[in-house]
């Protein structure tokens, strides 16, 4: 641990360790992905950056050396495929591990990413396609988004390549009557498992270019370019509250606003491991499975499931030993119809959440059960992190009223 996130912030504490002032700043070349991934890479190669496993039972522990390694593969092969700087690149990969390549690999090459859910239908993938002048769609096979995709694809003339990454299982994976998996063209098991498992299945889709196979066979050596951290390096559309999503563009400054996230809400600490339970597909994946974790030098766990089981969840906690977590009332008040005793939870040492109200029964029953408090947290699309209960601070449950966007839980982590 460097404490590289001291680069980049100026901030001042009270005598009770509260945060006084808070602001960053960085040079007018940064890049997450040199500066942050890379700079890891180098200089503590074997530091971890994720945990992942998904429910077929496949698990992968990526250092940042990794990491560096997997995205500059990434960005070579993503370069043959005509993807260059400024291009708008839409980005469908659920909990893969391969989103974290390719949101790495498009910072390098200074293109952005436009991350998206697979929950999309057709109006909606046209929408947003044609809305912001898609040069290239980068999409998982697990599920139907792929035929979404082909379905409106001739009604999107800025598209020129369709990438297609073989996701292999993301849960979905069919179950005998006795539970055991059934694998279909090698989507489970030793597929994605081992040492060299990695991006191991391939997959053939007219019209469609391979992901996993290209990147095997990429080069692992990328040469840092020129980029410039106020272009643009982040596309979202908003959840269309009212009318049409919108668009949402954030530069590179973006991610380090999103230390105060890591730092001061989420209080990850560069030797624990961090669990934001969200879609890649969503903003708050970004919030807490990227960019401020990493600035803080700490692991991620990341689990590539599709229907939330609060059994399962708990399990990781105490397998992985999660020292820090974050997800919604929702899901904390579904862990806690569980038999949540018979969880070990232990090693968890800081609870936050957002997203809707935070009631006071799911408040002190957690308080209760495991001696932590949850901290509550509020931001948009538009924004990081706005108001929250941070470290330090005392908070009263419900203060702090919930997102426009606590509507669509249910429908979002499939509940």
């Amino acid at each position: 641990m460097r404490n590289i996130n001291l680069r980049y912030v100026d901030e001042t504490y009270a005598p009770d360790g509260q945060l006084e002032t808070f602001s960053v700043h960085y040079p007018d070349n940064f890049n997450f992905g040199y500066d942050i991934v890379d700079d890891i890479a180098m200089n503590d190669p074997d530091r971890r950056a994720m945990i992942w496993c998904n429910p077929e039972g496949e698990e992968h522990i990526f250092t940042f050396a990794d990491m560096k390694r997997w995205s500059d593969k990434t960005a070579n092969f993503l370069v043959d495929q005509g993807i260059k700087r400024g291009d708008y690149v839409l980005v469908v990969l659920r909990r893969h591990y391969q989103f974290w390549f390719v949101a790495t690999a498009l910072a390098k090459i200074g293109a952005v990413m436009v991350p998206a859910t697979f929950m999309l239908k057709e109006h909606d993938l046209e929408y947003r396609l044609n809305g912001a002048s898609i040069s290239s769609i980068i999409c998982t096979s697990v599920g139907e988004i792929s035929q979404i995709a082909d379905n409106v694809i001739d009604e999107c003339p800025t598209v020129t390549s369709r990438i297609l990454v073989n996701g292999a299982g993301g849960g979905l994976t069919r179950r005998d009557d006795e539970g055991n998996l059934i694998a279909v063209a090698g989507t489970v098991g030793a597929a994605l498992s081992g040492e060299e498992g990695i991006c191991a299945a391939s997959i053939e889709r007219e019209g469609w270019v391979d992901f996993n196979s290209g990147v095997r066979a990429a080069s692992e050596v990328f040469e840092r370019r020129d980029t410039v951290a106020a272009e643009p390096m982040l596309m979202y559309f908003s959840s269309g509250t009212s009318g049409n999503p919108k668009m949402v563009l954030h530069n590179s400054g973006y991610a380090v606003a999103h230390l105060i996230t890591a730092k001061h809400w989420h209080n990850v600490q560069p030797d624990g491991v961090h669990f934001t339970i969200a879609d890649t597909g969503w903003g708050k994946a970004v919030w807490g499975k990227y960019y401020g974790q990493w600035l803080m030098e700490a692991c991620v766990l990341t689990y590539d499931f599709d229907r939330f089981n609060a059994g399962e969840i708990l399990s990781l906690i105490s397998k992985y030993q999660v020292t820090t977590l974050c997800c919604p009332p929702t899901m904390y008040r579904l862990m806690m119809s569980e038999n949540f005793d018979a969880y070990d939870l232990s090693s968890l040492q800081y609870s936050t959440t957002a997203g809707e109200a935070l009631n006071p029964d799911l408040f002190n029953f957690w308080k209760e059960h495991t001696g932590l408090t949850i901290f509550e947290g509020f931001g948009q699309t538009e924004t990081p992190l706005t108001i929250a209960n941070l470290k330090h601070s005392t908070p009263r449950s419900g203060s702090l009223g919930c997102s426009d966007k606590s509507y669509s839980l249910r429908h979002r982590f499939n509940l």
